[in-house]
């Protein structure tokens, strides 16, 4: 497929998606947080595959963001016809039902593919190895063999209770074919975890830079979808559904980023900052919980021991930063940490230095520890 070709299929299914979502938002309105998920999953799957495979036409990555896409597009158009028939405001009984179950099973494209084939196609869209054709298998047959028995499920849909699935069949066979698909989805979702280590720790320069990203990514949505879904009952199903639409959107945005190579050697920087920040707001909200109770017990509950707890969390909100900071450098960054005590040790020998040639000799000294140039030379200017 020529260049122009493949950017204009590339658009036109990106277009699909999003009219696909359209038709769906004009049956329907659904509920604001859950059309806010499935709008930006659209959005972002649709456009950042479309910038993927159109300047990338080879990498399989760009066009499975989407097929996802037009999964997702084709599941909000299902789910809004479903809940118009549902609600009794007229259309086809059999297509109501088609809509619901498809809506029901619509999470299958946007959560298990970026889990399997993504890791395991990162960052070129081809296997690290022919060897590991095996773990390609079993990823796609977990993925159609989850959609196929969670499908033939019979009695009531999760998400539409009131009706009970048409294409439910009662069979001793489902189960076992159930558990075989969830164990060759697992066995699929672990090899593509492992084919994105082992590139890894075979990669050097960009390559190195781009797994960084989608790591970075992988961890953002390995804890905050779990988090924001176990505490769902006391924080309500929209900020649940936003914590985790952030949390799957960080995949495609990482792979953009790491493919297309933009601001692609930022991704340290980035990671400083997450565990810095994350470190820091873990430990002040621990102390602010942990204040605000010692406080209550003392005096009883107040405004003056919450005004108390929180002036005293913002007092240790520089010092905290400033030590997690040099913590996390001394841990992580190793190499950062020694070239910035170096330079601070010789600004401080720089304040008592009078020789010239002993000052020249330890400048050189301290840009070839921090920098390690190939040479180093120090001109200085002579008095006219």
């Amino acid at each position: 497929m020529s260049g122009r070709a493949a950017t204009r299929l590339a658009w036109a299914l990106a277009a699909l998606a999003l009219a696909l979502l359209a038709s769906g938002a004009l049956i329907s309105f659904r509920d604001v947080g859950l059309s806010v998920f499935v709008v930006a999953l659209a959005l972002t799957f649709s456009v950042v595959g479309a910038l993927i495979a159109s300047r990338h036409p080879g990498n399989a990555i760009g066009w499975i963001f989407l097929g996802v896409a037009v999964a997702t597009g084709l599941g909000g158009l299902a789910g809004s016809y479903a809940e118009r028939w549902v609600g009794g405001r007229g259309g086809s009984q059999a297509l109501g039902e088609m809509a619901a179950w498809y809506a029901n099973l619509n999470w299958i494209p946007f959560i298990l593919v970026p889990c399997t084939f993504l890791l395991l196609l990162f960052p070129d869209g081809r296997l690290p190895t022919r060897r590991w054709r095996w773990v390609a298998w079993c990823a796609g047959t977990g993925i159609v063999g989850v959609f196929v028995t969670t499908g033939l499920l019979p009695g009531p849909f999760e998400d539409y209770p009131q009706l009970e699935n048409p294409y439910g069949i009662e069979s001793a066979l489902l189960d076992p074919l159930t558990g075989l698909a969830f164990l060759a989805l697992v066995i699929g979702i672990a090899g593509s975890s492992a084919s994105l280590l082992v590139r890894f720790r075979r990669a050097r320069g960009e390559l190195r830079h781009q797994i960084k990203w989608l790591a970075l990514a992988g961890a953002t949505a390995g804890l905050i979808v779990p988090i924001a879904s176990a505490g769902s009952e006391l924080w309500g199903p929209t900020a649940t559904n936003v914590a985790s639409m952030l949390g799957v959107l960080s995949l495609p945005l990482a792979a953009a980023i790491a493919i297309l190579r933009h601001r692609l050697y930022d991704i340290d920087v980035v990671i400083n900052r997450t565990l810095v920040y994350g470190a820091l707001t873990a430990i002040l909200g621990g102390t602010y919980l942990a204040l605000v109770v010692l406080a209550g017990l003392a005096v009883g509950e107040s405004d003056l021991a919450i005004a108390g707890s929180t002036l005293a969390v913002a007092a240790l909100f520089r010092p905290a930063r400033a030590r997690i900071q040099a913590g996390v450098d001394r841990r992580f960054y190793r190499r950062r940490y020694d070239a910035q005590r170096t330079l601070e040790d010789f600004t401080a020998r720089l304040r008592d230095q009078v020789d010239l040639t002993a000052l020249s000799r330890d400048l050189s000294g301290v840009v070839s520890e921090t920098l390690q140039p190939a040479h180093v030379t120090l001109w200085l200017r002579e008095r006219p």
